[in-house]
């Protein structure tokens, strides 16, 4: 039989599985009843764990943005041990999350949505300070590394615009970009 901890764990990953497939369908507008609703808690199930909606949607971009670090960790090559392998990584878990989701338009709708709520928006700008100065360690030129996140951003909200790219684009800017982590200065 589950602890109250284990249910209080299931609870909270539901309320954030049901936050984000509710931003995506509702968008900003989203309500917190909608949201537990879809979680199938009450409102004051919802309200025990996330005291109002900024900060519900602050802990699902933190939720988003530790879900890519795992990603990303687990593509470190261990092998590989030449500057960029940490860049190299972010491409990897960048493009292996777009081919795999058939929900890529899902994906980017709410990234996008999630920077519209101030306490969402702050936690992933924190959060994506901490990729630059982390990245800027991995030992391949600033511009480089400049190059390839701009990129890495755009192959992520692409799909809201154009729909799912297809695997031979994604493929090619793939390559392109882990090109770009393996040239030493910055790039011509």
């Amino acid at each position: 039989m589950p602890g109250p901890l284990r249910d209080a764990a299931r609870t909270r990953r539901a309320l954030l599985d049901a936050a984000a497939r509710s931003v995506v369908v509702h968008g900003a507008g989203v309500s917190l009843d909608t949201v537990a609703r879809e979680a199938g808690v009450s409102k004051g199930g919802l309200m025990h764990h996330f005291r109002s909606k900024d900060e519900l949607l602050g802990a699902l971009a933190d939720d988003l943005f530790e879900q890519f670090t795992r990603a990303v960790e687990d593509r470190v090559d261990p092998d590989d041990v030449a500057p960029g392998r940490r860049l190299r990584a972010y491409v990897h878990a960048t493009f292996d999350d777009l081919e795999r989701r058939e929900e890529a338009v899902e994906l980017a709708t709410l990234l996008a949505t999630l920077g519209s709520f101030p306490e969402a928006a702050r936690r992933s700008q924190d959060r994506y300070r901490h990729w630059n100065e982390s990245l800027a360690e991995d030992g391949v030129d600033p511009q480089r590394v400049l190059l390839v996140l701009r990129a890495c951003d755009g192959v992520s909200i692409a799909p809201l615009f154009e729909g799912p790219l297809g695997r031979d684009e994604l493929a090619t800017t793939r390559d392109l970009l882990l090109a770009l982590t393996r040239g030493e200065g910055p790039p011509a």
